[in-house]
């Protein structure tokens, strides 16, 4: 078995979850890496934020807490293994993971108030090499000897795109130009530099961009080299973890798929294992996985609500074909639509598809029997949104949430726990699962029901079905979907007067929405040519009955939300 290299990123939480929930993450987790990884070497990420502050948000909108977690997917996109522990870890933990390299992320906090977050001091003495970012820059210089101040005009408070000079005979600069923007956003300021640290890096308001000490391998930046806003970020964390730490590049997803089928069939045994299958990428690809590892012994369920998009309901059930699996189709459309007749308000609409599918999962459930295994698509941004360390909540991801207390297994399973959601498409192709459901746009778990606005009816349904999936047909034949990361139709409850044939018509107003975004904690709306919306207009005008008018959404997130409900 190859070596995985882990990344650890160390880094200050700042808001609180109970202690429990903290514990039962880190030792989950630390299972399931000796499970898929075995022994390794190891890099350890700590997220740093979560719940209501996020930390800083630039002019853009990019918020500072999702930047910590944009380092874990920089670095799996340098074929490293990486993986995110809260700074509070203990260090004989975290040396336990035998790491090539620490990574101490951003933050709010100032490093020199009393209740900053720390990270142990004995940590600079394990002869790993440390990269702090911006907040972990700081944390450098005040833990090594250096003095960190609040900033002011005079002293390089620095936010945004910034020209930034580089001395590229160090490591983490080799190969680079002398000269670049980077993206800034810190309030402090490095006053004293530590003993042994050269500066490596200016701006012209900032001449402590960046400092290092190569002998013992301690290397600072102030700015994010994270962002796509920084031009060479990837390449300078591309450079400490193949310069630096010593990466050898051997995290792939073909060797995942071998390694995870292999742990999921060890942990399985003669077990039976049931998936609740929703047809999203993360079960799809969960399915494929124990399809490979455990063949007959898995169950799927898959709930047809009648809210998916057209022909979505046979293409899941056709994907899995190939398989030896208990493959269980439930078609309950006009079950779920008698619960919505007559409800208008989106939290209600959710409420209810949530629960009468925990209905369906039930009544099936009761038909399989007891298993000994239930099997869940948690990726990796679930695992850290849900809060590691003294990291508060941004939101509760637990996909078993609500089933019933009598659905009897032993244990979860979840292969995906460690991978975020490019490896996870990644991995679908890798296990051979179609194109069409591998780059599956995000799809609300309720469906159509949050893109039908007012009640929601068997007819209004079908018109949005078939209007959404010309739309997607069009903009796919033009290549255009390639330019973005979603886009869909919505279904208002508007009506205007229109003129069709000969005739005067009162029809709907169909709403078309495209975003371009980097996570879709900001989006921005997508420019589709003017003579491609017209084709998409005049088709579902011609073709679509009930629908007499088109509008293309042009606001982008902030200050809308990606979907309308």
């Amino acid at each position: 078995m190859k070596k995985w290299v882990q990344i650890v990123l160390p880094v200050m939480l700042f808001a609180t979850v109970l202690y429990f929930c903290v514990f039962a993450v880190v030792f989950y987790q630390s299972e399931q890496t000796a499970a898929l990884l075995g022994s390794g070497t190891t890099v350890v990420l700590d997220a740093g934020h979560g719940g209501e502050d996020g930390g800083a948000v630039a002019a853009d909108g990019t918020v500072e807490s999702g930047l910590n977690l944009a380092i874990a997917r920089r670095v799996r996109e340098c074929s490293v293994y990486c993986e995110v522990k809260p700074y509070t870890t203990p260090l004989a933990d975290l040396l336990a993971m035998n790491p090539i390299g620490f990574i101490f992320t951003g933050g709010p906090n100032s490093v020199y108030l009393e209740d900053a977050p720390h990270v142990d001091p004995a940590l600079f003495d394990a002869g790993v090499p440390v990269l702090g970012i911006c907040y972990g820059c700081q944390l450098i210089a005040h833990h090594l000897g250096g003095k960190v101040v609040a900033a002011n005009d005079a002293t390089a408070r620095e936010y945004g795109k910034t020209e930034t000079f580089f001395d590229t005979n160090c490591k983490l600069f080799k190969g680079l130009p002398e000269k670049s923007v980077t993206w800034m956003s810190h309030g402090d300021y490095m006053e004293k530099v530590p003993e042994g640290f050269s500066l490596v890096a200016h701006s012209d308001a900032c001449p402590n961009v960046a400092i290092c000490d190569e002998t013992r391998g301690f290397y600072g930046v102030q700015y994010h080299p994270e962002v796509n806003h920084t031009e060479f970020g990837t390449a300078m964390i591309r450079n400490f973890l193949y310069e630096v730490c010593g990466a050898t590049g051997d995290w792939t997803m073909g060797d995942y798929k071998n390694t995870a089928i292999a742990a999921v069939r060890e942990k399985v045994g003669s077990g039976r294992v049931l998936l609740a299958l929703s047809g999203g990428v993360d079960s799809s690809v969960v399915a494929a996985l124990l399809a490979e590892a455990v063949g007959p012994q898995l169950t799927c369920v898959f709930v047809d609500h009648g809210l998916m998009r057209l022909n979505e309901g046979d293409e899941v059930e056709a994907a899995f074909k190939k398989w030896d699996i208990n493959f269980v189709r439930v078609n309950a459309e006009g079950r779920f639509l008698s619960k919505l007749a007559g409800i208008s308000d989106p939290e209600r609409k959710r409420k209810i598809i949530g629960e009468e599918f925990i209905r369906v999962f039930e009544e099936e459930s009761k038909k399989i029997g007891a298993v000994d295994f239930l099997a869940q698509g948690t990726i990796y941004p679930d695992v850290i949104e849900s809060g590691l360390g003294n990291a508060a909540v941004i939101k509760s991801h637990h996909n078993v949430g609500g089933l019933p207390d009598y659905v009897d297994f032993k244990e979860i399973i979840e292969p995906l726990r460690l991978l975020f959601k490019d490896e996870v498409r990644q991995l679908g192709r890798e296990l051979g699962l179609p194109e069409y459901l591998v780059s599956r746009q995000p799809f609300p778990g309720p469906g159509l029901a949050i893109r039908i606005m007012g009640e929601i009816t068997k007819e209004k349904a079908d018109t949005l079905r078939l209007a959404d999936a010309i739309y997607r047909e069009e903009l796919e034949k033009a290549g255009e979907n390639k330019k973005m990361n979603q886009y869909f139709a919505v279904l208002t409850d508007t009506r205007t007067v229109g003129v069709m044939g000969d005739g005067r018509s009162y029809d709907r107003v169909l709403a078309l929405r495209a975003v371009t975004t980097e996570d879709f904690m900001t989006a921005d709306w997508a420019r589709i040519p003017y003579e491609l919306l017209d084709k998409i207009s005049g088709r579902i005008v011609n073709e679509v009955k009930g629908i007499n008018r088109i509008v293309y959404d042009i606001t982008s997130k902030p200050p809308a939300t990606v979907e309308w409900e």
